[in-house]
């Protein structure tokens, strides 16, 4: 097979889908069903992935909430120009494609253009769909409308739970057997590590190895923190002071509820927010935790859960949408919106030394049962049966 790679959302730092599609791009072309993989970035083709380089955290936020995005964001309001955006999109992206009839498309990120050939495209959750009040409203118009008009010119569907699949066919009335799962996984990075290891980049947070709570994602609703810190304010005090709460993360939306509550706690002396922490650091701030806490309401697949357990670090998590899939019986789960139970959990997950144990052993081999290559072939198998079924 020769295949067309969707590689807009690769970049840095590497998140969630950038991080996703850059790993495909690195073991597809190693497959014995796949000839070639030519990378597309949206505008033309390109001869290798982008330079692998890390943004400041202070870089970051200035792209996000620069005045381009601000203007982006407000036009994304009106429909007028969301359409017309779309048509002249969709018309200035037939013609990179000439001559590829006989190529793949994959659509990593919600999205497919037309193409001549065969597309697929991967659907990472339905949120915008099923909880739309966890997303900004042009998020919500934009992604849902570009979502269903690809649905329409693919020939399969790729995903990755199978919590997000059922998800597909309840809410569309899609095909099961047009949907293939490919469950993601962690890099080499994320594993055990000592105190002596961590000591370097724990120092620069004036962290103890062991010694404190840790939450990574965005810092939004659909995360769940203003329930996960009035859990955690429920600890006594000196407990809290002693293992405090630290949380690291872009500033997402609609969250200044959350940010009081966090600088609240941070006067009181138990709430740390690091901000957006880079690549090089988290795999350390991750493996020196005694406890890693990911109370969210849904997601499409829950990869911080698996890049703690392949840390060596207990985790509690909510039974919330596909979460179950990646924790398996290794983590403890809380509801998230049970405040007393999470308050509960969070104890057994610093203190109880045996349960912890058995969390950690537990969590490794969980997380080892997950691979991109595994990944890798699964994306391949559905090129596969998309191909074929155009036979």
């Amino acid at each position: 097979m020769d295949v067309v790679l969707s590689v807009q959302s690769v970049k840095y730092p590497l998140t969630g889908i950038g991080r996703y599609t850059y790993e495909l791009a690195r073991h597809l072309p190693h497959l014995p069903l796949v000839e070639a993989v030519r990378l597309y970035n949206g505008e033309r083709f390109l001869d290798h992935l982008p330079d692998a380089q890390s943004l400041s955290s202070q870089a970051a936020e200035r792209a996000a909430t620069g005045p381009v995005q601000r203007l982006k964001r407000v036009l994304a309001r009106n429909q007028m120009v969301v359409d017309l955006y779309r048509f002249l999109k969709s018309r200035s992206e037939t013609s990179p494609f000439a001559g590829l009839e006989n190529h793949i498309y994959h659509g990593t990120n919600f999205y497919v253009p037309r193409f001549p050939g065969v597309s697929v495209m991967t659907i990472h959750d339905l949120s915008v769909f099923t909880m739309p009040h966890f997303h900004p409203r042009e998020r919500v118009f934009y992604l849902s409308r570009e979502v269903e008009e690809s649905m329409k010119r693919v020939s399969r569907i790729v995903t990755d739970s199978d919590y997000i699949k059922a998800e597909i066919v309840s809410h569309f009335g899609y095909a099961p057997d047009r949907i293939s799962v490919a469950k993601l996984a962690c890099g080499a990075e994320f594993r055990p590590r000592t105190a002596q290891e961590t000591a370097a980049t724990l120092s620069l947070y004036d962290l103890v190895h062991g010694g404190y709570a840790f939450y990574a994602g965005t810092i939004e609703p659909r995360k769940n923190l203003a329930n996960l810190i009035e859990a955690y304010a429920a600890l006594p005090l000196a407990v809290r002071l002693r293992r405090p709460l630290v949380l690291s993360g872009y500033k997402g939306w609609n969250n200044e509820d959350i940010l009081e509550r966090i600088a609240r706690g941070q006067r009181e002396g138990w709430i740390r927010y690091l901000g957006f922490v880079s690549n090089d650091h988290l795999p350390e701030l991750l493996a020196g935790a005694a406890l890693f806490v990911f109370p969210s309401w849904y997601e499409g697949f829950g990869l911080p859960v698996l890049e703690a357990m392949a840390s060596g670090v207990p985790v509690m998590t909510s039974p919330a949408s596909c979460l179950p899939e990646v924790g398996g019986e290794a983590v403890l789960y809380a509801a998230p919106d049970d405040i007393d139970a999470m308050t509960r959990g969070i104890e057994q997950g610093l203190f109880d030394e045996a349960w912890r144990q058995g969390a950690q052993r537990d969590g490794l081999a969980r997380a080892a049962q997950f691979s991109w290559q595994r990944c890798a072939e699964e994306t391949a198998a559905a090129y596969r049966l998309a191909l074929d079924g155009r036979l």
